[in-house]
């Protein structure tokens, strides 16, 4: 997988469309969590820089990081889930019985150990009041991710955009390689 076609195939993203999926994204998020107002709902996304965020490659990457989650999920049966592969990237919601921090829990478990993993968010949210909360790594007591270009804190690499969009594609195209060769050995 070479990255002139990961990162050259599918169509091109706007700003104005990445805000309205954002704002869509929310709005499916209260929907399902006002409706088991108990649950916590996991949010699957992957963090692709540039203007194209979809295409057959990267939907095969979520996919089979989807297929883990659902394995490491499969007792504890969704309240609810919904899968939209949208032009602005794949999205994966789960409304799962569990508390944040179980669910959060097997979610870093996931992004720490599946080969594609460091290349998603999946933030776990819930309902209080009316407002939507999420849990952090920190709040149990866990690592905050790392950058998989320098290893420093990912959060200051993005706030700073310490990385250009060409080195993080090309350090993605290189995760997604490896963990491809590794998942089909």
């Amino acid at each position: 997988m070479s990255n002139t076609t990961l990162f050259t195939e599918g169509e091109r993203v706007t700003l104005a469309e990445m805000l309205a999926v954002r704002e869509k994204r929310v709005a499916i998020q209260r929907e399902l969590l006002s409706s088991q107002k108990e649950d916590s709902l996991l949010m699957a996304l992957m963090n692709i820089p540039g203007p194209i965020k979809n295409n057959q490659q990267l939907e095969a990457v979520f996919t089979e990081v989807l297929e883990r989650i659902e394995e490491v999920l499969g007792n504890d049966l969704p309240q609810a889930s919904l899968y939209r592969n949208l032009k602005t990237g794949a999205e994966y919601f789960f409304l799962s019985p569990l508390t944040p921090a179980q669910l959060k829990e097997k979610m870093v478990m996931i992004e720490e150990t599946h080969p594609f993993g460091r290349l998603f968010d999946l933030d776990v949210l819930w309902m209080e009041g009316n407002d939507l909360k999420s849990i952090s790594r920190t709040e149990l007591g866990l690592n905050t991710r790392r950058c998989f270009i320098c290893n420093r804190d990912a959060k200051d690499c993005g706030r700073s955009r310490r990385h250009t969009i060409e080195e993080m594609q090309e350090a993605i195209s290189k995760i997604i390689q490896e963990g491809s060769d590794q998942l089909h050995d």
